[in-house]
């Protein structure tokens, strides 16, 4: 007989998630002799047997692998052979290398959902059931390799019954590392508004008791709390609202199942998939016309965010109780999501009537991911559970790169190799509890990854928390600024896996240009090492400076004044009579606190307050979103138009909206409906922009266009805007990773500085 022996190294997500008993079970079947272990670097097998029996093995792992495992690299040498008798599943073995992937969270297997609602199974309505199919993962652990005694699991000693599937190669739950069962593993507790315990004989019970009755209750979930109420119950959204200071941006809700959904939000097959998805996000569908949630749960909006069960938690909670369940981050507004049980009772005090808690640990804070549909792809706009630390593979090999992020959305990024691990959603980097889980997430990747990089990536503005982070530093570490809109387009550019020089098109609210002034609607010619700004829109004062991003009334003065100077003050639009629109005016001629502004945001903010949306807003992006939800296609009106023309000092095209608003000005008083006007401007915008991209077209030679910024995640100028260079034959990119709003900066960043560093090194 002809034996060999080859010793195999994989990595990827392999730990945690049936590989190991994957492997066994296909040796053991193909009559093979061996070991199988984890390491610090992911999985190592070595192997005995016949050389046809030996190909099988390994044409094996292209095959149908566990529902979590991915193999990123795997690599094979021959081996001594050492005659083993059988093969075994060996301890894990540590390594000088650590390079396991972890996998994300997941929401609960068709398996385990059995056993949940199974009257005779053991674990019959057990809140935390698992198996290696699914579970927490990511949020549980401390270090790799991913073994019991480095997850939030250690304190918990199995039974025997527990014990005997863990140490069973054939069962399911064979090393699931947050395996349990209601004699030996986590519980839950209920507690009062101020955080005593309250005796009850069934606190899941007595929580959906509450519900009904309108009562508001911090949840313990996977990543952190939410705070829970009836979607059906107008006065108990109001109080939550209310108590959370929330007035107006939409919240989520959670349905027990597609059918229920249905009856208040419209399912195309695509979402569907999306909804039923292991990573189980927030999906943004639009109302239906049977929509019978509170009307406080979405206002003015005709989008609902929309997610399905995704622990066992949830699906006792929804379980013939409820149609849908406002499920929203525990957090007082504008700090990050709470995830201690006792940091719950301290932050949440004043919020919540009750807490539903349990005793597992979570090691690190991650919200619910959202996507939105939108022509048939997938726009991420939170990056988080189900979906980190998932790697995303790069164009080449880099060195080791921290990049921190932006002030808003804020995520960080590691380069390991050919990957880049971008973190969970952090938030805005505004207050100290924002600051200190931006530090704590920077450490625990670089714990869970074995990385300590010594190039660090920042934004070029220098007030973000994330920028003065890496200043204070010390010189040890290579500290590369990066352009905010060069790293918009190169993280599109990189999770694309496309090089080279591109026509970039980053267009948000703001980002700190190379000549101090706030860029934000940037025609970039660009590759990873630099860009060369080639147009953009027309800047004029943003007075106030932030104030006029939370009051859009200042910006609408802003372009009028452009146009007509004091004499706008005679105009009949109905915003100027509110506002002391005359300092306004005598801010700007002598150029008090009035920053330059290019920003699309901008403009949208103050066309939104010109036809009389809103001139304050409650959150970012609201003035610039109703815009959006105003806007009905109509073909017959002929929609505004840009000015366009070169720079008088600069090569620079310029894209002028004077016409445009003079246009709008004649149609607001003319009595045209903000509908008509709402879609006419939004067709300027795709215009405008398309017409600049085919200039550069004609000056580069470049075919390819890759389309980033928040101001994206605006379905009408993103769809049609691809539509219209599609034709053209323009070849698109945008994003489906990572957002293309400012949470997928740190992509961008790291790229950016692990190739100016390879380049300068």
């Amino acid at each position: 007989m002809d034996l060999q022996a080859i010793d195999i190294d994989i990595q990827g997500i392999v730990q945690g998630v049936g590989f190991r008993p994957f492997v066994y079970q296909t040796a053991v079947r193909l009559g093979l002799k061996g070991i199988v272990s984890n390491t610090s670097d992911g999985v190592f097998i070595h192997v005995e047997g016949p050389s046809d029996g030996i190909r099988s093995f390994i044409d094996g792992f292209s095959g149908q692998l566990p529902p979590l495992a991915r193999i990123t690299r795997l690599t094979q040498t021959p081996a001594t052979i050492f005659g083993y008798d059988t093969f075994q599943i060996a301890s894990s073995v540590e390594g000088i290398r650590r390079n396991t992937l972890i996998s994300p969270d997941v929401c609960i297997c068709d398996d385990c959902l059995k056993e949940l609602f199974d009257p005779t199974d053991r674990r019959y309505r057990y809140p935390f059931i698992n198996c290696t199919h699914c579970g927490p993962r990511y949020t549980i652990i401390d270090d790799i390799p991913y073994d019991r005694p480095h997850t939030s699991m250690k304190g918990f000693r199995m039974c025997s019954q527990c014990q005997t599937e863990y140490d069973d190669p054939m069962d399911r739950r064979f090393h699931a590392q947050p395996n349990a069962c209601p004699v030996c593993g986590p519980r839950l507790f209920l507690h009062d508004a101020h955080g005593r315990p309250i005796s009850s004989p069934d606190p899941l019970e007595e929580t959906i008791r509450l519900l009904r009755e309108g009562a508001i209750v911090a949840i313990k979930g996977l990543g952190g709390f939410h705070l829970a109420c009836d979607a059906t119950n107008e006065a108990s959204v109001q109080a939550l609202r209310k108590r959370k200071h929330r007035e107006e941006k939409p919240l989520a809700v959670m349905t027990p199942d597609i059918l229920t959904a249905r009856r208040f939000a419209r399912i195309e097959p695509e979402d569907e998939s999306l909804l039923r998805s292991r990573q189980r996000p927030i999906v943004l569908l639009e109302k239906a016309p049977g929509y019978f949630l509170a009307q406080s749960v979405a206002p003015a909006n005709r989008r609902i965010g929309v997610m399905l069960p995704y622990t066992p938690l949830h699906y006792l909670l929804m379980h013939d109780a409820f149609s849908a369940l406002v499920m929203t981050s525990a957090n007082p507004s504008e700090e990050p999501i709470v995830f201690r049980n006792e940091e719950a009772f301290e932050r949440l005090a004043g919020i919540a009537d009750r807490f539903l808690v349990h005793d597992r640990p979570i090691y690190i804070r991650v919200d619910d991911s959202v996507v939105l549909r939108t022509d048939k792809s997938v726009m991420p706009i939170r990056r988080a559970r189900g979906y980190v630390p998932a790697p995303i593979p790069l164009p080449k090999e880099l060195p080791h790169v921290l990049a921190c992020g932006a002030e808003l959305k804020n995520t960080v990024c590691m380069t390991r190799r050919n990957e880049a691990f971008v973190s969970q959603h952090i938030g805005d980097l505004e207050n100290l509890p924002s600051y200190t889980s931006f530090l704590f997430t920077i450490d625990h990747l670089k714990r869970i990854l074995d990385v300590e990089p010594n190039i660090v990536a920042f934004d070029l503005h220098p007030d973000y928390l994330s920028t003065r982070y890496v200043r204070e530093l010390p010189d040890t570490f290579h500290k590369i600024g990066v352009q905010h809109h060069h790293a918009h387009i190169a993280s599109c550019m990189a999770e694309n896996g496309i090089e080279g020089r591109v026509i970039g098109i980053a267009c948000d609210g703001t980002g700190y240009g190379t000549d101090g002034t706030l860029w934000g609607c940037e025609c970039l010619e660009v590759d990873y090492r630099g860009f060369r700004r080639m147009a953009t829109l027309e800047p004029v004062p943003m007075p106030g400076g932030a104030a006029a991003i939370r009051e859009p009334w200042r910006m609408a003065v802003s372009y009028l004044h452009r146009l007509y100077g004091r004499q706008l003050l005679q105009l009949p639009l109905p915003f100027l009579k509110a506002e002391p629109s005359d300092a306004l005016c005598t801010m700007i001629e002598r150029k008090i606190n009035c920053p330059m502004t290019s920003g699309l945001g901008r403009l949208f903010d103050g066309v939104s307050a010109l036809v009389g949306l809103y001139s304050r807003v409650r959150f970012e992006g609201q003035a610039a979103m109703a815009l959006e939800m105003a806007a009905e296609p109509n073909d017959t009106d002929k929609p505004y138009a840009f000015e366009l023309r070169m720079h008088p000092e600069d090569d620079l095209l310029l894209l002028s909206p004077g016409p445009l608003i003079e246009e709008m000005v004649g149609d607001i008083v003319g009595g045209v409906s903000i509908a008509a006007i709402a879609w006419k401007f939004h067709q300027a915008v795709v215009n405008g922009l398309a017409e600049v991209i085919r200039r550069m077209r004609e000056r580069t030679a470049l075919n390819r266009v890759v389309l980033s910024g928040g101001s994206f995640q605006n379905v009408l100028l993103s769809t049609h805007l691809r539509r219209k260079l599609a034709d053209e034959g323009f070849e698109m990119f945008t994003h489906s990773e990572v957002p293309c709003n400012d949470g997928g900066i740190s992509l961008g960043q790291a790229v950016v500085a692990g190739y100016r560093f390879s380049a300068d090194s």
